[in-house]
């Protein structure tokens, strides 16, 4: 072992511990991953930046401004509702279709995209069918991740590999040679997920359960304003009840009309009811101190809330938000969108208390309350997902057809032009923006840069693998252990081996270390490198052992009321079972030695 392999398996040791405990962000650590590789010399100045300028990079960033063209003008919604409607109302029924049309989806857009296009329409399916959400939402999310394997487009992972195969002078995939074998992968899926997998997942009731409305129940109360009261001619922010008490007006009863669109400058006035969500314990110090009444036989019971003007809502952190890691009083949450927080369900637990000041966390499930007019205000934010299905505006919607034009243009570019892939995807980037399918600091908060730092970082580590030797000594290491079982036992070790180091880091930053080292075994093999790279990108997009494994995992963890181990205890047979069939169809197609 050189030195040079040595400082780079001790650089790939230290990302993959900052992966796996997640004390950093993917992003960080991949820029972290470059600067090591530069300052040990592994990779010339002139070199390390190149990834910023790799087609592989300039295809992500263009997939995500036209999928976020899609998902504004409502392309990839309609087109779910359609294909949802022949849904029926059984179980397997819904899985099988639900499935079916994100995993589609996901073949031309972002994973993480069509999983959120679709969450709110499978949440209203799941209240009309009465089918628990948490038996739809899990097998929603695999979907997409396995939909990605139909096409080179169809997640960052795909593009990666096949740019490093020609940047090694190797031929790459064009875009729909992954289809047949991602089909098959993607069949074998849905049939796991709807004759076992289903039964795997538990029935879990997030945010409509009964659990939750007694709680709320037991936090929500009516007060009177007595006229001593030192509240009356307050604000709402002068009142301090928040700061002070832990409670929160969630509506006001004045001259028989209630006040529901508040902000921190409302004014509370003497005769005025409140509507108080809080400990009774809270609300009791504040009634001794504060002037109120507590209408003790007027707790108000939470559906109540629920009207022709007011509605409660369920909502989630959208995959892009920037308020992740900040409290609803940092952001000033009531101020700015009109709602009021009654609940956020986290990885199983209801919370109820303190609401304004826990800071949110991506996969948080939050009970909203507030004006009905304001809902779509919410949805057409960049900052939450509506868990309910929200009419896109009239304006936008008609853009839908030029939309859907521009993508099918966009993918004739690839099949029938010949143009690569990162050009095509550019145009169709560019034409979004300038038919007004979106505006241009639309597509800018369309981008996910945490995957373009991400994919762009460790691209200077697969670089460092090449030159370095690395990838060769871990190449015949493999051999080594495996080789005397035979080609098909090399196979299967290149996909368990990227199934294994994709769960503490992305798929992106898993195919970085292990095509370099696939393609390296081919050639000391004298095999076809391509069933291996194939191999390999599967493995690499089985995030199903753990919630954090893909951000569509994450996605649906609150809103599905999920707990931690409920994916592994349905992602590790589904893993089991595509790598069977994988190892079963990948020669078909690919043959190891053709």
């Amino acid at each position: 072992m050189t030195p040079e392999i040595a400082i780079t398996l001790a650089i790939i040791g230290g990302a993959l511990i900052l992966f796996a405990t997640d004390k950093l962000r993917v992003d960080i650590i991949a820029l972290l991953v470059l600067l090591a590789v530069a300052l040990t010399g592994l990779v010339s100045p002139e070199d390390v930046f190149l990834g910023f300028a790799n087609p592989a990079v300039i295809t992500v960033w263009a997939v995500y401004i036209v999928s976020g063209a899609l998902f504004k003008t409502g392309v990839a919604d309609f087109m779910g509702r359609i294909i949802l409607r022949l849904a029926g109302s059984g179980e397997p029924r819904l899985i099988a279709v639900i499935m079916l049309t994100c995993g589609t989806m996901s073949a031309f857009m972002n994973n993480v995209g069509a999983t959120a296009m679709l969450l709110p329409a499978v949440v209203a399916i799941s209240r009309k069918t009465k089918v628990p959400v948490s038996k739809l939402l899990i097998p929603l999310a695999f979907s997409s991740l396995m939909g990605g394997n139909m096409t080179l487009i169809g997640t960052p992972a795909n593009i990666l590999a096949s740019n490093i195969l020609l940047d090694n002078g190797l031929k790459s995939f064009t875009l729909f040679e992954f289809f047949p074998t991602g089909a098959i992968i993607f069949a074998a899926g849905i049939l796991y997920m709807v004759l076992l997998g289903r039964h795997l997942i538990p029935t879990r009731h997030p945010t409509d359960d009964p659990k939750v409305i007694f709680r709320l129940r037991e936090y929500v109360s009516e007060v009177y304003v007595l006229t001593e009261s030192p509240l009356a001619g307050k604000t709402l922010l002068e009142s301090r009840l928040g700061a002070d008490y832990d409670l929160t007006i969630v509506a006001i009863q004045r001259d028989g009309e209630a006040l529901t669109t508040l902000r921190s400058d409302t004014s509370i006035a003497s005769g005025d009811i409140l509507v108080i969500k809080g400990a009774v314990e809270k609300l009791m110090s504040a009634q001794r101190s504060l002037g109120l009444k507590l209408d003790e036989g007027q707790h108000e019971v939470i559906s109540d809330l629920d009207g022709d003007d007011n509605s409660i809502i369920e909502a989630t952190l959208a995959p892009r938000s920037h308020i992740v890691g900040r409290s609803l009083e940092e952001v000033r949450f009531r101020d700015r969108y009109g709602f009021t927080a009654l609940a956020i369900w986290r990885q199983g637990e209801v919370i109820t208390q303190r609401l304004r000041s826990i800071p949110l966390l991506f996969g948080d499930a939050l009970l909203l309350q507030g004006p009905r007019r304001l809902v779509q205000t919410l949805q057409e934010g960049d900052e939450f997902l509506v868990l309910e299905q929200v009419e896109v505006n009239s304006e936008r919607r008609n853009k839908a057809p030029v939309a859907a034009g521009i993508l099918v243009l966009t993918l004739a570019l690839v099949i029938f032009a010949g143009f690569h892939i990162s050009i095509a995807m550019v145009i169709g980037s560019v034409l979004m923006v300038l038919t007004g399918s979106l505006s241009m600091d639309e597509a800018y908060e369309s981008i996910d840069w945490r995957t373009v730092f991400l994919v762009a970082g460790m691209l200077p580590l697969g670089t460092a693998m090449e030159t370095s030797g690395t990838a060769r000594f871990l190449a015949d290491l493999m051999i080594q252990l495996v080789g005397d079982f035979g080609p098909m036992a090399i196979l299967a070790g290149a996909y368990i081996l990227a199934a294994l180091i994709t769960q503490p880091m992305s798929n992106a930053a898993a195919v970085v270390l292990m095509v370099p080292i696939a393609v390296d075994i081919a050639l000391s093999l004298g095999a076809n490198y391509q069933p291996l790279v194939l191999a390999t990108v599967i493995g690499a997009s089985t995030s199903f052992l753990t919630p954090v494994g893909h951000k569509a995992n994450v996605l649906v963890f609150g809103p599905g009321g999920y707990r931690f181990f409920d994916y592994t205890r349905t992602g590790t047979l589904l893993t089991v079972v595509l790598l069977v069939v994988s190892m079963i169809f990948i020669p078909i197609f690919w043959p190891l030695f053709p």
